[in-house]
C-alpha cells in the first residue's frame, strides 16, 4: 500500500515517518521548497524526541517531494495533514482554506479508487465538503473520504502513534473501511483498538477529547488556587483525585495554563460550533476564558513574589515553550509573562533548550537569550520556571546559590519540594502550595 501525505508539519511528518516504520511506502508532500530540501537532506525541520532517528531508519520507505501530482497518482491513500489555524476573521472559527486547497489540488490527479483522509483537526461537515470539492473538480474520480483525527502529544508523539489509546476513523464507504483496517492492521493486531464511526462523529471526537483534557487542566489550576488559600497541598490533592479510576491522574498537573497548537484552538472552535448549532457551551466557554486569564495572571505572581515590584530587577526565565520536549511556542505562557514583566520595569534573561529560535520573533527585542540555565540565572533577582524541562529538575541549587543576587524562585511547574528548597536557603513560591 502506498501513502501520500500532504503537509509536512508536525502531524504530517510524524504520521508519515511512523507509517513508514509500520512498513508502508510513504511520500510526504509540501509546497515549501526549503522544507523539502531539508527533508531530502535527511534533516528534521521540527524538534520531536526520536523523530530524526526514526527518519534515518526508514529512508528506503520515505520520500519527500513538491510534486503532488505524481505522488497522488501513485497512492492508494492520500492524507491531508495541513494546518487549520484560527481564522483571523472570526473568533473560534477554524481556517479551512488549506484543507480545501489541498482537496481541490489533489482531485485532478486521483487514479483508480483512492481513500482521501483528513488528518487535520476540522469541524463537523468538513469531510463532506472535501468530498464535494473533489467531485466538483474531477467528476470521474473514484474515491471515498474519511476522517482520521490524530491524538499526538508534542514531546511524546512517536509513542502516541505506535502505542495509541485508540484509533478513530470516520467513513461511510465499505471499501474505505477495508483499506483503513488494512492500514492500521500493524497496530490493531497488537491489541490497539480501532473505532469506525460516521464522518461527523469522528470529527466531533477530536474536539471533544481535546476540550475535555483542557477542562481537566483548568479545573486542577482552579483547585490549586483554592489549595493555596486554605493551606492544602495541590500535589497531594491531585494525587488523591487521580487514584479514583473514574478521574485518572493524567492532566492533573497544576501550572500556568494550557497552551500549544491544539487545546486553545480546539476549545474555541468547539464553543463556536456549539453556538452556531443553537447550543450555549457554558462549560467550554468558561474553560477558554479561565485559561486565558490564568496565563495572563502568571506575571503578576512573579511581581507579588518580588515584594510587589520588578522595577530594575533581573528575572531569569527558564523555559519558553508551552511544554517540555518541543520547540513549539504557540500559546505559551511565556508569551504573556515576559511582556508583563518587561512592562513592569524588569530585565529579562531567558533560556530554553529548544525553543529560543522560535521565541525570538514572538517576544520583545529587550529579552536577553542565554546559552544555558546557569548563564540566564547569573545575578538574577528572581528565577521563574515556566516550562517543565527535565534539565531544570536536575539543576544544582547549591552551586547556583552564590551566582544569584537574591535567592528567590517562582516555580510555575512545581518541579521541586518546598521543604527541599527551604533547606537550601531559598524563598520558594510554587503553584497550589504554601510559599516558603
Amino acid at each position: 500500500m502506498k501513502l501520500a501525505i500532504i503537509g509536512t508539519g508536525y502531524v504530517g511528518l510524524v504520521s508519515g515517518v511512523c507509517f513508514a516504520e509500520l512498513g508502508f511506502d510513504v511520500t510526504c508532500i509540501d509546497n515549501n521548497p526549503d522544507k523539502i530540501a531539508q527533508l531530502q537532506a535527511r534533516k528534521c525541520p521540527i524538534y520531536e524526541p526520536g523523530l530524526t532517528e526514526l527518519m534515518a531508519q526508514n529512508t528506503a520507505r520515505l520520500s519527500y517531494t513538491r510534486d503532488l501530482a505524481t505522488a497522488v497518482k501513485a497512492a492508494d491513500i492520500v492524507m491531508i495533514a495541513v494546518g487549520t489555524p484560527p481564522d483571523p476573521s472570526e473568533e473560534g472559527k477554524a481556517d479551512l482554506r488549506y484543507v480545501y486547497a489541498a482537496a481541490e489540488e489533489l482531485a485532478a490527479h486521483l487514479d483508480g479508487f483512492t481513500v482521501v483522509i483528513t488528518k487535520s483537526t476540522v469541524p463537523p461537515g468538513t469531510n463532506r465538503e472535501v468530498a464535494r470539492r473533489i467531485a466538483a473538480v474531477n467528476a470521474e474520480a473514484e474515491f471515498a473520504v474519511a476522517s482520521n483525527p490524530e491524538f499526538l502529544r508534542e514531546g511524546s508523539a512517536i509513542g502516541d502513534f505506535m502505542q495509541p489509546d485508540r484509533i478513530i476513523c470516520g467513513t461511510e464507504d465499505a471499501r474505505a473501511k477495508a483499506l483503513l483496517e488494512q492500514l492500521y492492521a500493524p497496530l490493531t493486531t497488537k491489541g490497539y483498538p480501532l473505532l469506525i464511526t460516521g464522518l461527523e462523529t469522528a470529527e466531533v471526537i477530536k474536539y471533544a477529547a481535546n476540550t475535555f483534557l483542557a477542562t481537566k487542566i483548568a479545573f486542577i489550576n482552579e483547585m490549586a488556587d483554592i489549595a493555596e488559600k486554605v493551606g492544602a497541598d495541590i500535589e497531594l490533592v491531585a494525587k488523591g483525585m487521580g487514584m479514583d479510576a473514574r478521574i485518572g491522574e493524567r492532566f492533573l498537573r497544576p501550572g500556568p495554563g494550557f497552551g500549544g497548537s491544539c487545546f486553545p484552538k480546539d476549545a474555541q472552535a468547539l464553543a463556536r460550533l456549539a453556538s452556531a448549532s443553537g447550543v450555549y457551551p457554558e462549560i467550554t466557554n468558561t474553560v477558554v476564558k479561565y485559561n486565558l486569564a490564568r496565563r495572563e495572571s502568571m506575571g503578576a505572581r512573579v511581581v507579588e513574589a518580588c515584594d510587589g515590584s520588578v522595577v530594575g530587577k533581573t528575572i531569569a526565565i527558564l523555559g519558553l515553550t508551552f511544554k517540555a520536549n518541543t520547540d513549539d511556542m504557540r500559546e505559551s505562557a511565556a508569551l504573556h509573562i515576559i511582556p508583563f514583566l518587561l512592562n513592569g520595569g524588569a530585565a529579562i534573561r531567558a533560556y530554553d533548550p529548544e525553543g529560543m529560535a522560535n521565541a525570538k520573533p514572538l517576544l520583545p527585542d529587550a529579552v536577553t537569550y542565554c546559552e544555558n540555565a546557569s548563564t540566564a540565572m547569573q545575578g538574577a533577582d528572581c528565577v521563574c520556571i515556566v516550562t517543565e524541562w527535565d534539565e531544570f529538575r536536575s539543576l544544582d541549587w547549591v552551586t547556583i546559590k552564590p551566582t544569584l543576587k537574591h535567592l528567590l524562585i517562582v516555580d510555575l511547574r512545581n518541579l521541586f519540594k518546598p521543604e527541599d528548597m527551604a533547606n537550601f536557603g531559598y524563598r520558594y513560591h510554587s503553584i497550589g502550595r504554601k510559599a516558603v
